[in-house]
C-alpha cells in the first residue's frame, strides 16, 4: 500500500512492519532532546522510577538554552539539574555554556539528528528537524522521562497534508515568509495533529536554512510534524556532519493525503504577522505606519548563518533608528564565529546593535529583551502570543530577518526594498 514519508519513517521504527494514519504505535527513538526548562521535570520523573541507567547515553541530548546564560538563581539551579544528570549518566550530547547553542539549530549543525530519524523533544519546535527528512515532534516532559527509561514513545500516526509551492520567489522573500503566508491561509489549527509535508519547485530551490525555518513553525499551524523529502541539498548538508548512518525515505507518488494545498508564490511579498497570532499575517506593504521599540533577530527560527548574512547586507553602512533597540542572537557558537570572521559582528555593532551569545532568552520573554507595557517589538522568532516577550500589554510582530533589519533602520515596519 502506498505511504507518505511520515508513515514510512514511523513504520521503520516499530515492529509493526507497516502503519496507517490513526493507528497507535510504540516507536523506537533515535534522539530524545531536553532543555533547561523541560528536562528537569523529566529527570525528576526518571529518578522516581528508581532506575540506575538510561536507555542509551548516546541517544539523549541536553541543551541549556532557554534561560542560559543563567539569569537568576532559579535558572542556575535548573541548568545544574541537567549538568548533574549528564555527568551521572555520562550523556554524550550535553552542551555546556561556551559550546551550547539554540537546541534546534545546534543539533542539526552537529550531525546529531539525521534523515529518517524519529526525534522527540520536550520543546514544541522540535518539528524543525523535519527539514532533514526526519520525523520529529514535541512531547511532554513525562513522555521524555519514559523515553529515558525505554527508548520508546507512543504515537498516533498522523494524517498528512501536502503543501505544494510553485513559481519564482521575488527578492527579499524567504522561507519565513512562506510559512507565515501558509499559516495565515490555514489558521493556527489548520493542520491539527497532521504531518505538514512541504513540496514543490520552490521548496526544492530552498537552502537548508530556509527549510529548517519552514518546518520549525509547523507547530504554529497545529501540526504534529513538518517534513521535507531529502534531496541533494539535504545530502550536501549532512555529508560533513553525520555521526552515524541514516536512511532516506520519500513519499509514494500515489500516497493518500487528508488534504492538498497548492500555492503559486510568484507574487508573494514579505510577510508580517500582527499580534497576537502567527496566523495574523499580512503583506508588509499593507501594514501601515507601525512604530517599533525593539527588533530581535535570531532564535531557532531565524538565527542561522544565512539570516545573519542578509541582516549584515542590509545594515552595512547604516544606523539603527535612535528610538529602536536592535538585538542580534547568533544561534550557535559556530554561527557566531563565522559571523565574526566575515566581519558581520563589526557591521552589527557599528550600526548600533547589541550582539549576544546564543540563547532563547528574548523569544519566550525569559531574559535579554523583555518588553515593557505598551512597547512593540518586531522579531524573527516564531510566536507573538499575548505577553510572549514581556508585559501582557506589549505587542510582538513576526517577520523575516530582511524585514526586521530594514525596520530597525527606519523605526517602523518597512519593506527592505524601500531602503535607499
Amino acid at each position: 500500500m502506498s505511504k507518505t514519508i511520515t508513515e514510512k519513517i514511523l513504520a521503520a521504527h516499530t515492529s509493526e512492519g507497516e502503519v496507517e494514519a490513526g493507528q497507535f504505535i510504540l516507536a523506537n527513538v533515535d534522539m530524545a532532546l531536553g532543555n533547561d526548562v523541560t528536562a528537569p521535570l523529566a529527570i525528576d520523573e526518571f529518578k522516581k522510577t528508581g532506575a540506575n541507567k538510561v536507555f542509551d547515553r548516546e541517544k539523549i541530548a541536553l541543551v541549556p538554552d532557554h534561560f542560559a546564560p543563567n539569569k537568576d538563581i532559579k535558572s542556575a539551579e535548573q541548568c545544574k539539574v541537567l549538568r548533574d544528570f549528564a555527568r551521572q549518566y555520562d550523556i554524550k550530547h550535553y552542551f555546556e555554556i561556551g559550546q551550547m547553542g539554540i537546541e534546534h539549530v545546534l543539533l542539526p549543525e552537529q550531525g546529531i539528528v539525521l534523515p529518517g530519524d524519529v526525534v522527540i523533544g520536550a520543546d514544541s519546535h522540535t518539528c524543525t528537524y523535519g527539514a532533514l527528512g526526519a520525523f520529529s515532534t514535541g512531547v511532554g516532559s513525562t513522555d521524555l522521562a519514559a523515553c529515558y527509561l525505554t527508548g520508546q514513545v507512543w504515537f498516533k500516526v498522523p494524517e498528512s497534508i501536502k503543501f505544494v509551492y510553485t513559481g519564482k520567489l521575488k527578492k527579499w522573500v524567504s522561507g519565513k515568509d512562506i510559512i507565515l503566508f501558509t499559516i495565515g491561509k490555514i489558521g493556527v489549527d489548520g493542520a491539527l495533529y497532521k504531518a505538514m509535508e512541504f513540496t514543490g519547485s520552490v521548496i526544492k530551490d530552498l537552502s537548508m536554512d530556509e527549510r529548517f525555518c519552514i518546518c520549525n513553525m509547523a507547530i504554529e499551524a497545529g501540526g504534529k510534524n513538518g517534513i521535507i523529502e531529502p534531496d541533494i541539498i539535504t545530502a550536501q548538508y549532512v555529508k560533513t556532519r553525520n555521526q552515524r548512518t541514516y536512511t532516506l525515505f520519500r513519499s509514494d507518488k500515489d500516497a493518500h493525503y487528508a488534504d492538498i494545498h497548492e500555492f503559486d508564490l510568484s507574487t508573494l511579498e514579505p510577510q508580517v504577522a500582527l499580534p497576537h497570532l502567527p496566523s495574523n499575517s499580512r503583506n508588509v506593504s499593507d501594514i501601515g505606519n507601525v512604530q517599533i521599540d525593539q527588533v530581535v533577530i535570531g532564535s531557532c527560527t531565524n538565527g542561522r548563518i544565512s539570516d545573519l548574512a542578509v541582516t549584515a547586507q542590509i545594515l552595512k553602512g547604516k544606523k539603527i533608528h535612535p528610538y529602536v533597540r536592535c538585538l542580534i542572537f547568533p544561534a550557535t557558537q559556530e554561527i557566531y564565529r563565522t559571523a565574526l570572521k566575515n566581519g558581520w559582528l563589526d557591521t552589527f555593532v557599528e550600526a548600533g546593535c547589541a550582539v549576544s551569545t546564543p540563547t532563547c532568552g528574548p523569544c519566550l520573554g525569559g531574559h535579554m529583551g523583555i518588553l515593557a507595557k505598551g512597547e512593540k517589538a518586531l522579531a524573527t522568532t516564531n510566536r507573538n502570543f499575548v505577553g510572549r516577550m514581556g508585559h501582557p500589554e506589549s505587542e510582538v510582530y513576526l517577520s523575516s530577518p530582511a524585514v526586521a533589519a530594514a525596520s530597525a533602520i527606519m523605526g517602523t515596519i518597512t519593506h527592505p526594498a524601500e531602503l535607499k
